[in-house]
């Protein structure tokens, strides 16, 4: 099936997971070690045990060229961007158009990658998953968060991971504020009761004078903070390295992170996820809150006790929250938070605009081919 310029293989290949993993086995032994990046065999695209649509450039490969996947692009992001194009000058791409239904999937599909466009943070990469791909050199994500990669592994085993930081922030940052105003005139309960035929009123937040705190002062975190100040909130923050020079030139007050919690009438999570951020707005952290105060979190989902932040929500002591990012993604449909009317959802979208997405698409590529002409940007390993 021709789609957008690409083509959708099927190819004849051994028909489970496991007789298609060890067929690769069999001409790539595991043994560890990172193969040199020309003169391997050409490859071969493997349909999915999933039934996945896995599409491929229209090109003819060589010896020396190198494979590049995608192998979980659901939703799409990068299959349509004219950007691969770049790509297709340096050897053949495959684009996996659904996510692996297991981890066997996952490692057929990239047995024999020589680069890993991970489209998505939902597709992870752990230490045992990087052991068993010999080939692999490089990993870019099309995003900035990294913790969907074990990176001491990859470092350990000799794979550059590089990201994207800050590239899509003025966008991300958007949909901070969009979620805040949302949340604070109670916009999706409004909605539901209108179309449930109910005329209702409830009180929302007058932003305007209240106090925003920021809990994490990078490139996103900086941007929602100036956009509050635009709105005449009076803005705080706490972060794991302060700038105080930002901080004097916007207005900013840096404070301990209790006073925070004290004080804010919302609090916007924008640390990235590590061990010392996961759990940071904990049960004991969110009884702290002042009553009746918004959670945005644009972050990761861990950052937050979810459990702890729903019955906040169902006893009244919080006002309501704006997320983007949840423990399991994709959201189960039985989790707790979907019950809850104070809330305004959204599933991991804060950077899905059409200029969010050709800018990660973009930097994506651009990582690539720095990596493949030996001067890596944006590395995130050692």
């Amino acid at each position: 099936m021709n789609w957008g310029g690409y083509l959708s293989l099927s190819v004849g290949r051994p028909q489970t997971p496991q007789d298609r993993l060890g067929h690769l086995r069999g001409l790539y032994p595991m043994t560890g070690v990172r193969r040199p990046l020309s003169g391997r065999p050409a490859a071969t695209t493997i349909d999915c045990a999933s039934g996945c649509e896995t599409v491929r450039r229209q090109e003819t490969i060589s010896m020396t060229d190198l494979r590049f996947v995608a192998p979980g692009d659901h939703p799409p992001q990068i299959q349509a961007s004219p950007h691969l194009v770049r790509l297709e000058a340096r050897g053949e791409v495959v684009i996996h158009t659904d996510r692996p239904a297991s981890r066997q999937d996952k490692l057929v599909r990239v047995m024999d990658a020589d680069v890993i466009l991970n489209t998505r943070s939902s597709v992870k990469w752990q230490a045992d998953d990087l052991e068993s791909l010999p080939r692999l050199r490089m990993i870019t994500t099309c995003s900035i968060g990294i913790d969907s990669i074990d990176l001491d592994s990859a470092s350990r085993l000799g794979v550059v991971v590089s990201n994207q930081p800050g590239r899509t922030a003025p966008v991300v940052a958007e949909h901070a504020v969009a979620l805040m105003m949302a949340a604070s005139r109670r916009v999706a309960y409004y909605t539901a009761e209108l179309k449930a035929g109910r005329w209702v009123n409830v009180e929302g937040m007058y932003l305007h004078g209240k106090t925003l705190g920021i809990v994490g002062t990078g490139n996103i975190g900086r941007l929602t903070a100036e956009k509050g100040t635009a709105l005449g909130m009076k803005v705080i923050a706490w972060t794991f390295h302060p700038d105080s020079n930002w901080a004097a030139q916007h207005g900013v007050e840096y404070v301990g992170y209790e006073e925070l919690l004290r004080r804010s009438d919302v609090v916007s999570m924008h640390l990235k996820l590590t061990p010392e951020s996961e759990g940071m707005l904990g049960r004991k952290q969110i009884a702290a809150m002042k009553p009746g105060a918004l959670v945005v979190n644009v972050g990761r989902g861990p950052l937050l006790d979810s459990g702890a932040l729903v019955e906040a929500l169902n006893d009244g002591h919080l006002g309501g929250a704006g997320l983007d990012v949840y423990d399991v993604e994709p959201l189960p449909p039985d989790d707790p938070i979907l019950g809850c009317d104070r809330v305004v959802l959204t599933p991991h979208v804060a950077d899905v605009t059409p200029e969010g997405m050709e800018m990660l698409n973009e930097g994506a590529v651009e990582n690539v081919l720095a990596y493949l002409d030996g001067t890596p940007i944006n590395v995130v390993t050692v």
